[in-house]
């Protein structure tokens, strides 16, 4: 085996280019729609796909990997992966021609092939590490590659509070053949790996660690942030919009609450528990359901009009597609972009570092019906129109 990786790894070297390693977590993602917060280990995943979670990864890195294959002709790249899903398959898929320079044993776990083939990568010094999943496959990929090597993320997993990742799959392609080409506007930078403890998510608490810096890519427009916290002043104003937003409740309306501190204050203003990182449903001052998958989001929908009330993720600047994955591409389209409502600190607005706000719901489509300007209530009867993107 270790003959075979090495008579791969020299192959490379007779071709020009710049070296890019590619690592696919292939079951990253499954927990979000299904309402478990992520899928790390073996217990987790068994239960996601027994509420008929789908994987989502490859498809994901799919759109990068095409994105970066268009500029292969201007700027020629040389490319190593893992065996299938691993890499290789939407790779080729892609019109690429990887080498394979790691292959599972068998009864191997997904973590263990994450990091035993980030260490092939790095031994080799590729000039970056491109790898889909969240922040427990970042955490991997860190752990074996220190700074030896920068990394990007393509995102795909739940939990992506780390900022290593790009704000969405193409824009990694695209930031991944800046990279390549060499473009001066491309610094690199350190960038926190973070996660949260999936167990105490489950249990409704937030157990946040830093767990180191990484080399990695930044273009302003094209990665994400790492989650920033509040401050007293936030918390008084979003307090008071709390109040406001369940004055104007109507009656016979379904509101569907998105994760964080933010939407909890809505609950607490109602006198209702809430899921701190789960959705909720609420009608006529009542808890429906809590803590919902999309299905079941969408079962509530049916013959009743809709409010989604969703919070902006950190310094990420994200509305959908980091941490609510339950409010799927599906949900929003069914709710309508006009009953979103969208709170947060002026505060929080003003320090996103890219001037917007994102979405990444994984539907090209929905993503185009919520860009532009959309009202962000940032405190009692005052608003702001800010930017979204895709």
């Amino acid at each position: 085996m270790r003959e075979q990786r090495d008579s791969d790894i020299s192959r490379l070297s007779t071709n020009q280019g710049k070296t890019i390693g590619l690592i696919v977590n292939p079951v990253a993602g499954m927990g979000g729609r299904v309402g478990l917060k992520g899928t790390d280990g073996p217990e987790v995943l068994q239960e996601a796909i027994r509420r008929g979670a789908r994987p989502v990864s490859s498809e994901r890195a799919a759109l990068a990997l095409k994105r970066l294959a268009a500029s292969a002709s201007a700027t020629p790249f040389r490319l190593m992966t893992g065996a299938g899903a691993l890499g290789e398959d939407i790779a080729r898929a892609a019109g690429l021609d990887p080498v394979v320079v790691y292959r599972p044993s068998p009864g191997s776990s997904r973590p263990e092939d994450t990091r035993k083939a980030a260490l092939v990568m790095a031994d080799a010094a590729v000039d970056l590490l491109l790898f889909a999943g969240g922040d427990g496959t970042a955490r991997d990929v860190l752990e074996m590659v220190s700074d030896r090597v920068p990394i990007l993320g393509i995102p795909a997993g739940v939990k992506m509070y780390s900022a290593v990742f790009a704000t969405n799959p193409e824009n990694a392609g695209s930031l991944v053949a800046h990279v390549m080409a060499g473009e001066p506007k491309v610094r690199f930078r350190e960038a926190e790996v973070m996660d949260i403890d999936e167990s105490a998510m489950r249990s409704d608490q937030v157990s946040a660690r830093l767990y180191g810096y990484a080399l990695s890519p930044h273009e302003r427009h094209l990665v994400q942030n790492a989650k920033a916290g509040s401050v007293l002043n936030e918390n008084l104003a979003l307090d008071a919009v709390a109040r406001q937003v369940v004055r104007q409740m109507k009656v016979g309306c379904l509101y569907l609450l998105g994760p964080g501190t933010t939407t909890r204050r809505v609950m607490i203003e109602l006198g209702l528990p809430s899921t701190l990182l789960g959705v909720d449903a609420v009608m006529d001052g009542a808890l429906i359901g809590a803590d919902l998958n999309e299905q079941a989001l969408i079962l509530l929908m049916e013959g009743h009009e809709t409010r989604i009330i969703v919070g902006v993720l950190g310094g990420h600047g994200s509305l959908f597609g980091r941490g609510n994955q339950q409010l799927s591409a599906e949900v929003i389209r069914r709710t309508g972009r006009e009953n979103i409502i969208v709170i947060t600190s002026m505060d929080k607005l003003i320090s996103l570092d890219a001037g917007c706000l994102r979405v990444d719901t994984g539907d090209a489509d929905v993503d185009a019906m919520l860009s532009g300007h959309i009202r962000v209530h940032t405190g009692p009867d005052r608003s702001v129109f800010f930017r979204v993107r895709s």
